[in-house]
């Protein structure tokens, strides 16, 4: 994982946890990586997992199962599609709307491009 300057590093792992389950890699059910794992992988410090983590548990996005771990909870993939495209539509696509304006792209050539 690469991690940027732009955001927290905690709001880049729930973002990584949030791509691999749109993404298919994990599905309802499945276990999510250790708190050490991840922090492992990541070359983070286990609390800052543990937040990124936390914000998953706190969106029932995933639950925690004492002793077991932590699991994607039942229509995960569902309720995360619907906040992940609420935010482009709030965030991104206004951006991209002026960005193309400005640079003079026709949106409806810009909507047809693939």
């Amino acid at each position: 994982m690469q991690w940027t300057n732009d955001q927290p590093i905690y709001q880049q792992v729930r973002d990584h946890v949030v791509s691999l389950i749109i993404d298919d890699v994990l599905k309802s059910g499945d276990p999510i990586p250790s708190v050490r794992q991840m922090a492992v992988e990541g070359g983070v410090n286990p609390l800052t997992v543990s937040k990124a983590y936390q914000e998953l548990v706190d969106l029932n996005i995933v639950e925690k199962r004492r002793g077991l771990g932590m699991f994607i909870t039942e229509g995960a993939k569902k309720e995360l599609l619907k906040l992940e495209q609420s935010k482009f539509l709030d965030n991104e696509w206004p951006n991209t709307i002026k960005r193309a304006e400005s640079l003079g792209i026709d949106l409806n050539e810009l909507l047809k491009r693939n």
